[in-house]
């Protein structure tokens, strides 16, 4: 569960609080998509960077640059698992950048997010939650 927007603990709900309301809006969504996905992720820092975490590791975070949004899914190899469909978006070894006009899809999200829980927890003692999302 995330903390609640007024806990200044929770610093993915400080860094949206901050944002202009179309990148909020992009946000949120990958927010809320993640905690689909992982429902035991919480709000935390990795690096710097307000991210979810999954038991104590982090799951993916974001910033704001000047000209996009970036997401980090603090692993190469999760994101070389969709980076085939990421086509125009411009990518990093361990970065997506993406822009309000031009969210990422849902479905690369839910993919990217299980490849991630897989590598949190390789015994699977964690299973990502099956998602109503459309991962096409």
């Amino acid at each position: 569960m995330t903390r609640p927007p007024d806990d200044p603990g929770a610093p993915l709900d400080t860094f949206i609080a901050g944002l202009a309301a179309d990148e909020a809006t992009v946000c949120a969504r990958i927010i809320a998509v993640a905690l689909e996905v992982a429902p035991d992720a919480v709000q935390g820092t990795s690096y710097g960077v307000p991210a979810l975490r999954l038991r104590g590791k982090p799951l993916l975070g974001m910033q704001r640059a000047k000209r996009h949004l970036s997401l980090y899914p603090f692993s190469p190899s999760a994101l070389d698992t969709v980076r085939a469909d990421l086509g125009d978006w411009e990518c990093a070894k361990g970065t997506i950048r993406f822009t309000p006009e031009r969210p990422l899809p849902d479905g690369v999200l839910t993919r990217l997010i299980r490849a991630r829980t897989r590598e949190i927890d390789p015994d699977g003692a964690f299973s990502p939650k099956t998602t109503t999302i459309d991962e096409s």
